[in-house]
């Protein structure tokens, strides 16, 4: 987070750097540093500030192992994410790009998580695409993030979001060509019965992205 980003969460919070600081636990003086780039934005006032502006999440630290899977639901929940708003916010607030690669990682995760990503994709529009598609790339998961990425272009179309579905149709060309020939669930277990199924009547964009999953626009929740 830039010392810009933390003046324009101040700001939108209609706090004076005096009132602000007193809530973020720092003396005015060193809050004025970081603000104008003469101290680096410490991870504790930034975490403090995101959970009062969540978009400010995007200019959180990078880790491909800074987040676990038992947590995703209140990590999405303090992105804002509606479905999970009661959970309250964890004590610690992840970068996006973070949280989604956490939950796209393991071999069986909740529908409800994976149906919450579309939402946060519409959200985070500019989170850091580049950084996430080299990270699911090296767990083979960029066919599970293309089916999620083309579902949340699909609801920005809808909406007539232009400069969203650009950003994700870019983002779907990346990861065309890295398409993968297996065969995926979106984290379900299924038996051979469901599998048949789920080939015969799943949406046109899940085949293409060589996923078993029924999941579409008109399923989503809290994107309408």
């Amino acid at each position: 987070m830039t010392g810009a980003d933390l003046r324009s969460a101040r700001e939108t919070m209609g706090l004076t750097q005096v009132a602000a600081a007193r809530r973020w636990r720092v003396s005015q003086a060193y809050l004025s540093l970081m603000e104008q780039g003469r101290r680096a934005v410490s991870e504790r006032v930034a975490r403090l500030a995101v959970r009062t502006e969540p978009k400010l999440a995007t200019g959180l630290r990078l880790s491909s192992t800074g987040t676990s899977a038992p947590n995703l639901e209140g990590l999405l929940g303090s992105l804002g994410y509606p479905g999970f708003a009661y959970l309250g916010h964890p004590k610690t607030v992840e970068n996006p790009a973070v949280v989604v690669l956490a939950a796209l990682q393991p071999s069986v995760v909740a529908a409800r998580v994976t149906a919450a990503l579309p939402w946060v994709f519409l959200q985070y529009p500019h989170l850091h695409w580049e950084w996430l598609v080299d990270q699911v790339k090296l767990v083979n998961r960029q066919n599970r993030l293309g089916f999620l990425v083309a579902t949340a272009r699909e609801l920005a179309e809808r909406r007539g979001d232009t400069t969203t579905r650009a950003v994700l149709g870019r983002v779907e060309a990346q990861l065309e060509d890295a398409r993968l020939v297996k065969e995926g669930t979106l984290g379900r277990s299924l038996t051979d019965v469901e599998r048949e199924h789920l080939r015969a009547s799943r949406p046109a964009a899940a085949a293409h992205w060589n996923h078993l999953t029924n999941l579409q626009v008109d399923h989503l929740r809290y994107v309408s």
